[in-house]
């Protein structure tokens, strides 16, 4: 499209050429402005309309506004209820987890008041020693205020749990190491001759008390430490012979006599089960054997009741290996 501009007849005339671009951008440059001032205004009479309460787009603008809070309210509370419905889940699985907590505490040897201690209340308070149950909130009645109480609720129980877990396995190590220091395990495997208590000594032919358990074995035989403990002494006894001695913990100390050959060394440390001599014939001694002796406080007991407790009670036998 072209455009002659002629001012006189002597003047020259001026041609204007317009392609469908150029107007294209010439009606978008005309309209982009007229479209932000509409805008603009229409901005301003909405907000004052609506500040001023005019009567009908006043009420317009509060339709709209309580439409978009009913929506919001509505996907607030369709979440809430969803989390309150886990919440409720988590809760009630810490609180079984509580009661299974409660039945291994017991089994491990914990009393319902050192519980009740962990939370503060004296031994002769009354209630049990879990936290009271409490109803996850329905979702009726959920609340940002309720779902926050109920997960601290839920921090306090799963804290509580975790400690008392942590007692349990205390406790339960505490048994363990108990169980490794009792001496319940035979020293070697064999039969037994001379069991403890009375019996004629076989140099002087008199009545004497016999303090150990004597198992009959070959001369290299390997000797175990029936339990851990300490080296208290390895070395040559007028009597014993080279005789190795572990010391236990709480008073508590085994013998082992007559060896041809120690493994260990005084104040080493050995575990269950450890090779710490070989069997000989060594001191007061007519023939190759291991005298196995318990000792608690210093008094010599039954052996056989120590190693019956794991169900490894020797069989005396009828005859009778001498000291």
């Amino acid at each position: 499209m072209q455009i002659l501009i002629t001012t006189s007849p002597l003047a020259r005339t001026r041609v204007l050429q317009f392609t469908p671009w150029s107007l294209g951008l010439a009606v978008l440059a005309l309209l982009v402005p007229l479209m932000l001032a509409s805008l603009g205004f229409y901005h301003a009479i909405v907000l004052k309309a609506a500040h001023e309460h005019w009567p009908i787009i006043s009420e317009a603008v509060r339709y709209v506004e309580r439409k978009e809070l009913a929506q919001r309210d509505r996907f607030m509370r369709e979440n809430l209820d969803a989390m309150a419905e886990r919440v409720g889940e988590m809760q009630a699985r810490l609180l079984r987890l509580e009661a299974v907590n409660e039945r291994v505490a017991g089994l491990a040897g914990i009393k319902p008041e050192e519980l009740k201690h962990m939370e503060g209340l004296p031994a002769s308070a009354s209630g049990g020693p879990l936290v009271p149950l409490r109803q996850p909130p329905t979702p009726s009645s959920t609340t940002l205020e309720a779902l926050n109480k109920q997960m601290a609720q839920m921090g306090t129980l799963s804290d509580r749990n975790a400690d008392v877990l942590t007692l349990i396995e205390s406790r339960l190590f505490e048994k363990r190491l108990e169980a490794l220091m009792v001496p319940s395990s035979a020293p070697i495997e064999g039969p037994v001759g001379s069991g403890f208590g009375f019996r004629r000594d076989p140099f002087t032919r008199a009545p004497a008390l016999h303090t150990g358990l004597d198992f009959a074995a070959d001369v290299g035989t390997v000797i175990n430490a029936a339990a851990g403990g300490v080296v208290l002494s390895a070395g040559p006894h007028p009597q014993y012979g080279l005789l190795v001695e572990l010391d236990h913990g709480n008073g508590l100390v085994t013998r082992y006599a007559h060896a041809s050959k120690m493994l260990v060394h005084q104040g080493d440390l050995v575990k269950r089960g450890q090779p710490i001599a070989e069997v000989g014939t060594t001191g007061r001694s007519t023939g190759p054997h291991l005298h196995f002796e318990v000792l608690v406080e210093g008094v010599q007991q039954n052996p056989a009741k120590f190693l019956a407790g794991q169900g490894k009670a020797p069989v005396k036998t009828a005859s009778a290996l001498p000291r």
